[in-house]
Order: C-alpha cells, then sequence, then structure tokens
C-alpha cells in the first residue's frame, strides 16, 4: 500500500496544482501541506477528508488515503442488489424506462453492463451484449468498424472519454489499454458538419440509426458502488432515427 505522503502528492499533481493552490483551496497552510506531504505531519481522520475534497477524489481512494494511515475505511462498497439500494434501483429502473421508446444503459467503472431498457436490448441483442459485460471488447473489436458509419469520429471521442475518466479515477489500466487500441482508429472530426454533437450513427442492414448520447451520475455520492455507475441514455439526432426508434419499441 502506497503510504499516505505519497498518494497525497501524487494527487496534488493530478490535480495540476501546487502546494500553495491545494492550501488555498483546502483553507489551511501551505507549511502543514508540506509537512503532510513529507510525512512530518500525519493528518486527522477528518483533514484527510476535507483535502479529499479540495481534491475531488473518488471515494474508494479515498478510503484507501484512510486505510493508509491506519484508519477505518469510511465509506461502504454496497452491492447493488442489497435491501439499502432498493432507492436507488428503484430510481435506475425509472430513469430506463421512462426513456422507452429510446435506448438506455446503466454502466460501471469497467464499462460493464449493469442494466439496460427493452428499447436497448432489442437494438444491441444482435450484438451479443449481455449483462455484466464490458463493453469495451466490443468497442475494440473489428465489429465497430463495420456497424458505425462514423467509426473514426466516434473512436476520438470515445478515446478521450476512456482517458478522462481513468485519469479522474486516479488510473484505471482497463480504459487507458482501450484508448490506446482505440488510438490508431480514432480521427478528429475536421469539421462540424455533424452539428452541436457528434452522433453514433448505426447501420442495421438498410437501415441508418443517429444517436447522441447523455451521461447521468449520482450525486453527493457516499458509496464506492454508486461513485462508479454512470447511466447513459441515447437520443435520436434526426427525425427519421426518431420515427424506427419508436417503431422497434412498438
Amino acid at each position: 500500500m502506497t503510504p499516505y505522503p505519497g498518494l497525497l502528492k501524487e494527487w496534488r499533481k493530478r490535480r495540476r496544482m501546487s502546494q500553495l493552490d491545494l492550501a488555498i483551496e483546502a483553507d489551511v497552510s501551505a507549511r502543514h501541506i508540506s509537512f503532510l506531504e513529507t510525512g512530518r505531519s500525519r493528518p486527522s481522520p477528518d483533514m484527510i477528508l476535507h483535502l479529499c475534497d479540495a481534491l475531488d477524489i473518488p471515494v474508494d481512494t479515498r478510503n484507501q488515503m484512510m486505510r493508509a494511515e491506519g484508519f477505518a475505511a469510511r465509506f461502504a462498497a454496497t452491492p447493488l442488489d442489497d435491501a439499502a439500494m432498493a432507492p436507488i434501483r428503484g430510481a435506475v429502473d425509472w430513469t430506463l424506462k421512462n426513456h422507452d421508446p429510446y435506448p438506455g444503459i446503466v454502466l460501471d467503472r469497467l464499462w460493464r453492463l449493469v442494466s439496460l431498457n427493452r428499447p436497448a436490448e432489442i437494438l444491441f441483442s444482435p450484438l451479443g451484449i449481455e449483462r455484466g459485460q464490458s463493453l469495451l471488447s466490443l468497442l475494440t473489436s473489428p465489429t465497430m468498424e463495420g456497424l458505425v458509419e462514423n467509426w473514426s469520429e466516434v473512436a476520438h471521442h470515445t478515446m478521450l472519454r476512456l482517458r478522462s475518466e481513468s485519469a479522474n479515477a486516479g488510473g484505471i489500466p482497463e480504459l487507458e489499454a482501450a484508448a490506446r487500441a482505440l488510438a490508431p482508429k480514432a480521427k478528429a472530426p475536421i469539421d462540424i458538419a455533424f452539428g452541436p454533437t457528434v452522433p453514433t450513427i448505426y447501420r442495421f442492414g438498410d437501415q441508418r440509426v443517429s444517436m447522441f448520447g447523455i451521461i447521468a451520475q449520482f450525486s453527493t455520492v457516499a458509496d464506492v458502488t454508486l461513485d462508479d455507475l454512470k447511466i447513459e441514455l441515447f437520443f435520436p439526432s434526426d427525425d427519421n432515427s426518431a420515427t424506427f426508434l419508436k417503431a422497434l419499441s412498438d
């Protein structure tokens, strides 16, 4: 386990903050930050969490920092099927159900498919996507080049998203490996012909379906499981795609 001083310094640098920047943000002295990073001072549990707030550190890493100083972890990792998670499951199910006739899915930090609504099941079933499967393997397979008309542009934005999610979490090897695999296929759009978003344009036989996505996450998170969960809702980019998705759902 990495000692706390090393973790604090690593995350401060990840957030591109100097010791003085962090001191100002956390309303403590720069000298105290220096002492914590060199191990000359030991933090209290409250100080660990206070600096984590200032650095916007994920809850699983907050637990790691607490344990590194010999304190008990503060945040649980409650299974989604636990009774305590009933309101969360209800919120997720309500969101997915009410997004019908458009597809909606739920992913964890490794892009494993946690849940999906009926339109998503119908639309993506030919790809063999099942609950518990990581979409990373699909994204880096040759299948996407034949399925997505504008794959090079979509691959570019997906690569950037993977890198961003990994960096924000302190480094996730699986996401970084997928981003590297996408890099040779990725191409930044050279114009704005797509409009305000770059949609994913699927080809299902003769049918062309263009969609963009909205990603939702839980706020005021105090559980590792919820901190990793993302709801992705897809919307049609044009009238023809909207008509197709409504007919598919019906």
